[in-house]
């Protein structure tokens, strides 16, 4: 028969309703109204019965209070009931007496906690007084029962709102979420964009450097820069052979020095072993010594090891310590002389090089290679941007399907028909 009325009838497709990607928030929005609406007419008759349960609480609690007690009741439970009645009446005036506030939300939990102190009080000292007041006392649990079904009423109202409540607010999260992603990835657009530019505008100025760089060697002012490294290099052999020549004469001397300034700490003399450390520290030192106080100071030290020589304290090793030893006024001339070529060298050397470093062209092409190895940093930092930028923009691409499902769902179970989300290219299309 199911089968047959489908045929007669045709079965009928769901529902599929479409929503803007735009529209959402407005549409959300209205839910929202709409289900607080529903809330407050809902809960605004149970407010109300609840109120005027209350008043009626408060009238039983006077007429009790003023009531007389029946005289044929049991001694025992007379003084019993005598006790009891003015700890609850104070206790169920105390609980009745707090307000209960105009909004829903917080007029909810106030009601709640008056009936939760209501229902205490009749089973504390309220538990005594059935007997003596059984109308009063009854009028009491009908006043808390009516408060408790109100309740019970407004509970059931909220947790529907609130449910649709948590619904449209997780719904507009995700709208939010995809809001924000749209917002990120344009302004991503944006930053490649400019990245790109500036990696554009990097490799054309490396490539001009290039060009540049390649033309100097045809340069007609590479004949004179030749002739200045040409130069600079016959001047650094002549210092290079000058420095080879004073480090031998420094190193003979500065070997048997050291023997003297050891055999002068043994024998405990301050004096010839200042002397000596003094002419040492001269030879050694990697500035051009002054030759007066190179002179100055082997005048004083080579006598001390003259002395020591002849006294057979040092024996010379070969015929280089000989010949200084052997006359230590032609050692003290000639590495003197030393000192002074080499100082001239070194100088010739300084001036050469200032030269060839000043020449135009040469200026210009360590300018360009300056230029262009901070170019390539920068272009490599670029390139890690970007490289960033897109490996951002894949991940964020991967989440965009995944949220506007969850969407979808949410708002389809809002809605309890199949929902479809138009986003706004679909729209133009």
């Amino acid at each position: 028969m199911h089968k047959f009325l489908e045929k007669l009838f045709g079965k009928k497709e769901p529902e599929i309703i479409t929503i803007s990607m735009g529209a959402i928030p407005a549409y959300l929005n209205g839910r929202d109204k709409t289900a607080r609406s529903a809330l407050l007419l809902e809960t605004a008759e149970p407010q109300k019965k609840i109120r005027d349960a209350v008043l009626k609480l408060q009238q039983v609690m006077k007429i009790i209070a003023d009531a007389e007690q029946d005289q044929n009741i049991h001694p025992k439970l007379k003084s019993i009931a005598k006790n009891s009645l003015p700890q609850f009446v104070k206790a169920m005036n105390a609980s009745l007496a707090k307000s209960l506030p105009d909004e829903i939300e917080e007029f909810y939990p106030a009601a709640a906690e008056c009936l939760k102190n209501c229902l205490n009080n009749t089973k504390g000292p309220g538990r005594y007084l059935q007997a003596v007041f059984p109308e009063e006392m009854k009028a009491v649990r009908s006043g808390i029962d009516g408060i408790g079904h109100e309740i019970n009423s407004i509970t059931t109202s909220l947790a529907r709102y609130r449910k649709e409540k948590t619904s449209v607010e997780a719904a507009m999260a995700l709208h939010t979420a995809l809001l924000d992603i749209n917002a990120d990835t344009l302004k991503a657009d944006e930053k490649d964009k400019r990245i790109t530019a500036r990696i554009t505008e990097m490799t054309d100025r490396i490539a001009a450097i290039e060009n540049e760089l390649q033309r100097f060697p045809s340069d007609e002012g590479m004949a004179e820069v030749t002739r200045l490294r040409d130069e600079l290099r016959e001047t650094e052999g002549r210092r290079d052979r000058a420095l080879r020549t004073n480090a031998a004469l420094s190193m003979t001397a500065s070997h048997v020095f050291r023997k003297a300034e050891k055999i002068a700490v043994r024998q405990k003399h301050p004096s010839e072993i200042a002397i000596l450390r003094h002419t040492m520290e001269l030879l050694s030192d990697h500035m051009v010594p002054d030759t007066m106080d190179l002179a100055a100071a082997l005048a004083a030290a080579c006598p001390v090891a003259e002395r020591m020589i002849a006294a057979e304290e040092i024996t010379l090793k070969n015929k280089e310590e000989r010949a200084i030893f052997s006359g230590t006024k032609q050692f003290s001339m000639d590495i003197c002389a030393s000192c002074t070529e080499l100082g001239l060298q070194e100088d010739a050397c300084r001036i050469a090089q200032e030269k060839l470093a000043s020449h135009p062209l040469l200026v210009r092409i360590h300018s360009l290679e300056r230029e262009k190895a901070q170019l390539g940093t920068m272009l490599e930092k670029e390139d890690q941007a970007r490289l960033g930028l897109k490996e951002w923009r894949e991940k964020t691409a991967e989440k965009i399907p995944v949220l506007t499902e969850e969407l979808r769902k949410k708002i389809e179970d809002m809605i309890g028909e199949g929902v479809h989300l138009q986003t706004d290219d679909q729209q133009k299309a």
